[in-house]
């Protein structure tokens, strides 16, 4: 049977502009067919099996022509599947999703459009531009800049565009610029009108150029933008200075700085979000990832089919709690399998994390750290208490020594491997080295630990920033040869933002 094609805007840049449709498409896709200006991230809500085809075309170079592109969407519909074609902004606004509806229409595929949000009008936005304003302008014109001045005969009719909108927003136009604002003064446009040049809009990396229509070109050259990038025209550009929001410096003081965060890619969307929302642009880099103990679970397994003989479980990390729980799940069993042990967390994260199950911690230490947990302890536990800790399978051993030496009997059993994780060290390097990466973070003595092995020294760290969770974070990195600039005073997500930023003041 033939499948089914969707022809979704991925939004101009920010992947979280997506609509919940497009969401849903992604979500049953069997194939997706995605350009170079969808956000990569916009792709985590595809299926891990899906099939990933790159089509993207950037100036003077296809990955594949658009007659292939249709094709391809046909092909992959006739073998059954659903296919998503991605397509940066909205599919009819120059994505030339018509030529690939009108294809698959003529080769009887059946296909939905998710229409989404575009370039034109959400990028001046972000830049603190509206593109109408009561009293400034009341129309507002969308029109390519990717006319080839060369040809023959303009499709654009300047003597009307000139003139005749308030607004005129011209995409993909910084290589013709001085051709565009050459027929817009050619025909009536006053070369002192407002204007600007916004390059990746929506994205961290945003950058506006405020200009005038007779200027634009010389200021293009000389400040270096680059495509992607839209050029708007009109009176509205001056009211930037009262609506710039987006990288507003009191509102997004990371604005402009980029954020590598080390965690665990599953671990990582917490911190990226809040620095996100500080304006950071955040890369994901991954140090460590997590598998499954040397023993395979079988001490921890052992401890669940006889944890009744336990006075109190603790908790030491929100992926112990996670790998407790699904050992505890594959055993048959439930939360009443606890029984009346008492439940210690260390941090508030992971106390979070415990009550995803239901349970709430009965002990938090007020200092997130082994040692904070054993002086909390202090007074807790009854004679010859004995006591589970499931935790990574390499860690420090202060808490479990400590806990023995208060006379308990403590069973330390692996609930999963910290490993290092498949990290290019070299490209890493050449991105540190060359100042590329204004801050780098550490979340735990792993982080920091498999980072460095990565990078197979300490030394490409020496230029960046660096920011510890905490104390014990930033004694391993010390301890390496990685300098610290910036430690929590808080041993949380939120405490390390807010120490972050206020590191920028």
């Amino acid at each position: 049977m033939t499948g089914m094609v969707y022809l979704v805007g991925a939004g101009p840049g920010d992947y979280r502009l997506v609509t919940l449709k497009a969401v849903e498409c992604l979500q049953q896709a069997d194939v997706v067919v995605y350009d170079h200006l969808a956000d990569p991230r916009i792709l985590q809500w595809a299926p891990e099996d899906a099939e990933r085809i790159y089509v993207g075309k950037v100036s003077s170079h296809h990955t594949m022509k658009q007659p292939d592109i249709s094709q391809l969407l046909v092909d992959k519909a006739k073998e059954g599947k659903t296919v998503v074609r991605l397509k940066g902004g909205d599919p009819y606004v120059f994505g030339r999703g018509g030529e690939e509806g009108i294809l698959l229409d003529e080769n009887d595929v059946p296909f939905e459009v998710v229409p989404g949000i575009t370039s034109a009008i959400s990028v001046p936005n972000y830049a603190g531009i509206p593109v109408t304003h009561r009293g400034i302008a009341t129309s507002f014109s969308v029109i390519t800049g990717h006319e080839d001045p060369t040809k023959g005969q303009s499709g654009i009719r300047w003597d009307k565009l000139a003139t005749g909108t308030d607004t005129l927003i011209f995409l993909m136009g910084i290589a013709n610029l001085p051709n565009i604002t050459a027929k817009l003064i050619e025909n009536g446009r006053p070369a002192d009108t407002p204007a600007a040049v916004i390059r990746w809009g929506t994205k961290p990396e945003q950058r506006v150029l405020e200009t005038t229509v007779g200027t634009a070109a010389d200021d293009v050259v000389r400040t270096g933008m680059k495509p992607p990038a839209i050029f708007i025209v009109g009176d509205v550009c001056r009211l930037r200075h009262q609506l710039q929001w987006f990288d507003r410096p009191s509102q997004k003081p990371l604005f402009g700085k980029n954020v590598i965060v080390t965690r665990a890619r599953p671990q990582a969307s917490r911190l990226t979000k809040e620095l996100e929302k500080l304006g950071a642009a955040v890369q994901e880099i991954p140090a460590i990832t997590f598998t499954a103990p040397s023993d395979h679970y079988a001490a921890i397994d052992k401890a669940i089919a006889d944890l009744n003989r336990y006075n109190w479980i603790v908790f030491t990390s929100m992926n112990g709690v996670s790998q407790f729980f699904d050992r505890l799940h594959q055993a048959g069993k439930d939360t009443r399998a606890l029984g009346y042990a008492r439940i210690a967390t260390i941090g508030t994260a992971t106390a979070e994390a415990l009550k995803t199950y239901g349970v709430h911690a009965d002990l938090i230490p007020g200092e997130y750290c082994a040692e904070g947990m054993l002086e909390s302890f202090k007074g807790q536990l009854p004679p010859h208490a004995k006591v589970l800790i499931p935790r990574a399978e390499v860690a420090r051993e202060v808490l479990p020594d400590g806990l023995r030496e208060m006379g308990a009997e403590v069973d330390v059993v692996p609930a999963y491997q910290t490993v290092t994780a498949d990290t290019d060290g070299g490209e890493l390097a050449k991105k540190l080295e060359s100042g590329e990466i204004d801050l780098i973070t550490f979340t735990s003595s792993s982080t920091v630990k498999n980072l460095v092995k990565i990078l197979g020294s300490a030394e490409p760290l020496a230029k960046v920033k660096t920011a510890c969770i905490g104390p014990v974070t930033a004694d391993t990195a010390k301890s390496l040869g990685v300098h610290v600039d910036i430690v929590a005073e808080t041993y949380t997500i939120d405490g390390l933002v807010e120490a972050i930023r206020s590191s920028v003041h």
